[in-house]
């Protein structure tokens, strides 16, 4: 559950914020009445597949980072600490990278990189 969190807490909250705007609009006179329950139903259901979907994607693409890393691939991860100069890491075992559950650290560099914004090369 702390993964989901971890990894969907974002969403969770624009998910909320959409549920808001849909309850402040279905619920305005120009709907009928009994409207804004059902749109809050039609739109959590679709938000709620959408975040599922995004976390099984994800997911899927961590273990496939991970598996690749210990079979001694190399790894991209995206930088947001230069945006202009080199935009991703190629994160390898040879240059002392190591994974920690799923952070990649480096004695040689300053901050982890988790797996979730990495690909396979």
């Amino acid at each position: 559950m702390s993964k989901f969190l971890e990894l969907e807490g974002g969403y969770l909250v624009i998910t909320l914020i959409i549920l808001l705007v849909t309850l402040f609009v279905a619920s305005r006179p120009m709907f009928k009445r009994g409207s804004a329950p059902k749109a809050l139903m039609v739109v959590g259901i679709v938000l709620s597949i959408f975040i599922g979907l995004h976390y099984k994607v994800t997911t899927d693409r961590m273990a496939e980072v991970k598996e690749a890393f210990l079979e001694g691939k190399v790894i991209i991860c995206e930088s947001r600490m230069q945006r202009k100069v080199a935009q991703s890491v190629d994160i390898d075992k040879s240059r002392e990278w190591v994974l920690e559950g799923d952070l990649f650290t480096s004695p040689n560099y300053s901050r982890p990189f988790h797996t979730a914004r990495c690909l396979v090369k």
